[in-house]
């Protein structure tokens, strides 16, 4: 919700309380200055003052300021140079663009965790109390954040075991899409309508990575039962190379495989052609379109459904 949204007792509180932290601040800085050494000032340096003085606060501390705005600096540098390092070494795979990410995002963790226990430590605060304090709250999350460590091991494990990288295509039980992006967590994916799902790495089971060979594109034609099956066999076997030419996206074949029914008012025939995952339904569009057209040229029938009525005559 914005600002606009709010409504108008909503903005007289916020206004109001804006204005008292104004006053306590200015409290705070104007009158230890201009009266020093009364008991008003005294009573304000002991009670806001603590809160709001910043000269005093950055006058005792600029030091310890300086130093932990250089270790941010040098921690961001730094990062920036390790990340531009993995965009430099990544390679034009999928297989490396997903390594490279996977690294991306350890380093962005590690720069801020390595920043926080740097700055904390130019404040004073000992860095094995520091660990021990780190380690006894990854036991607590260890407990309380089984699913987490379960996404991240097993995002680990699909990534090191190559079961799908970013490109790939995959199945995961009635859902098929993309792979956007593999996270530590959780990992992305597109559908056919362009919406994105996230799935949790630990809730990916039974994967099926349909990108790793060559996809079948099957394509069933019906002609009529008065056709001769020899002659449009062999129309159909001598324009095989001519829709291969014509559709680029097949990179073996098309086949003809024969007759595959003999349905209630046709005769199904079959032609198959392998291609990439994501060409499989271009080229059975395709295919369909170049049989469609070639029996149109020759004049074989393709039947529609028909229904044969017997009319019972009475005596």
């Amino acid at each position: 919700m914005n600002f606009k949204s709010k409504s108008k007792e909503e903005k007289r509180q916020f206004i109001l309380v804006i204005i008292i932290v104004v006053l306590l601040l200015l409290m705070s800085i104007l009158v230890p200055q201009l009266f020093p050494g009364t008991k008003t000032a005294d009573i304000i340096n002991n009670s806001v003052g603590k809160f709001f003085n910043l000269f005093t606060f950055f006058g005792n501390n600029y030091v310890i300021i300086i130093e932990s705005v250089t270790i941010v600096f040098f921690v961001w540098l730094i990062n920036k140079a390790l990340l531009l390092l993995v965009s430099l070494l990544k390679g034009k795979s999928f297989r490396s663009e997903t390594l490279s990410n996977l690294i991306t995002s350890t380093i962005k963790y590690l720069s801020v965790i390595i920043a926080i226990f740097l700055i904390l430590s130019a404040w004073g605060v000992q860095t094995p109390t520091l660990l021990a304090g780190a380690g006894i709250i990854g036991l607590a999350l260890s407990f309380g954040a089984q699913s987490l460590i379960e996404d991240i091991f097993s995002g680990l494990f699909i990534i090191f075991e190559k079961q799908y990288a970013v490109g790939d295509i995959v199945q995961i039980e009635d859902f098929r899409g993309v792979v956007k992006e593999i996270g530590l967590r959780v990992t992305k994916f597109e559908d056919l309508n362009g919406d994105i799902k996230v799935i949790n790495n630990s809730d990916i089971r039974g994967a099926i990575n349909t990108t790793t060979s060559l996809s079948p594109a099957v394509c069933d034609i019906s002609i009529s039962y008065k056709e001769d099956i020899n002659k449009v066999e062999k129309i159909i076997v001598n324009n095989l190379e001519k829709i291969k030419s014509n559709l680029p996206e097949i990179v073996d074949g098309p086949r003809y495989l024969g007759v595959q029914k003999l349905a209630d008012s046709s005769v199904v025939l079959r032609v198959v052609a392998f291609s990439n995952e994501k060409d499989k339904y271009v080229v059975m569009r395709g295919i369909n379109k170049e049989l469609k057209l070639l029996f149109d040229k020759f004049k074989i029938e393709i039947p529609f459904p028909q229904l044969v009525i017997h009319k019972e005559e009475h005596l």
